[in-house]
């Protein structure tokens, strides 16, 4: 069966193509050979181009482009010699996912890099400023992707993730774990790391109605038991905080703590003294005036 010409002619255009670049690419790696890694100026990286002017220098082969240097990064960002490779970190993968908005890995591995060198300039190096930067950076690649492709919970998720475990901003993570639950498909467990970050920021009452929600609609008994134990540390706060300011406003009036946690109850600071969720009384320190457990909420 003959090719049809137009066919031979794409095919043969291709092949030219493909011939070329090897070419080229075999002349280039001959040539970086020769070049001490150490040596590579970093900085350089800023002036590739974007990957929306790319798309027109890849004969629209953007997803091959955007393949190739993917891997050309994970091994840019592996050498360790090059000591300024994480400068542009958020440029680079910017071009990656230009060329290819729907290209899932680039996104996930681009924040992870980022985080990670986040952390060893920070505990590390103490590198306050570089491991802000790189922050931003991861946070910006999880909103590219979130926003080429609105379809995938998991970006948002892992921005949230970020936001709550590493950056400490319980405010941003309970707004990504927001974003991530109206994603047809998130997990269930989203709206419960959402409850915790309310929890985290000072958010008590939200997040005992939050928590109370999600322990009537549980669906199994260990879902249920999680958002019991919430339940009794968010009311743990929440009377420890008030037990604690009548404390202190007994001591305003008669220079120490009280002795008992009753004998706020009879000077009229408080109308009774709360028990915790399962009833027990609450341990109080009356040198410190703190009130506190009498076991772990998560030993219960």
């Amino acid at each position: 069966m003959k090719t049809p010409p137009l066919r031979k002619g794409s095919t043969a255009l291709l092949l030219a193509l493909l011939l070329a670049s090897g070419a080229g690419l075999a002349a280039l790696k001959g040539a970086t050979d020769r070049v001490v890694r150490s040596q590579v100026p970093g900085s350089s990286i800023i002036y590739v181009p974007s990957g929306k002017f790319l798309r027109f220098a890849t004969f629209g082969y953007r997803s091959l482009a955007a393949d190739l240097l993917y891997l050309w990064a994970i091994q840019y960002y592996s050498t360790p010699t090059i000591d300024d490779r994480f400068d542009h970190l958020d440029h680079i993968f910017a071009i990656i996912n230009e060329l290819d908005p729907r290209y899932q890995d680039p996104y996930d591995i681009g924040s992870l890099i980022a985080v990670q060198e986040a952390r060893v300039a920070h505990d590390r190096r103490r590198d306050t400023v570089q491991s802000s930067n790189l922050l931003r950076s991861a946070f910006a690649i999880l909103d590219r992707g979130a926003a080429n492709n609105p379809d995938q919970w998991i970006y948002p998720f892992n921005a949230g993730h970020i936001a709550l475990m590493t950056l400490k901003d319980y405010a941003l993570a309970e707004s990504y774990f927001e974003r991530t639950m109206k994603i047809p498909g998130a997990p269930d467990f989203v709206e419960r790391l959402r409850a915790n970050a309310m929890f985290k920021q000072g958010d008590l009452k939200t997040s005992w109605e939050t928590w109370l929600d999600i322990y009537k609609r549980a669906p199994d008994e260990r879902t249920r038991k999680i958002a019991s134990n919430h339940l009794y540390n968010v009311k743990a706060a929440i009377d420890g905080a008030a037990l604690e300011a009548a404390a202190e406003a007994y001591r305003g009036r008669f220079g120490r703590f009280p002795a008992d946690l009753g004998t706020l109850v009879r000077s009229g600071l408080v109308t009774e003294v709360p028990k915790d969720l399962d009833g027990r009384d609450y341990v109080y320190d009356p040198d410190a005036g703190r009130v506190r457990t009498a076991i772990s909420p998560w030993k219960r």
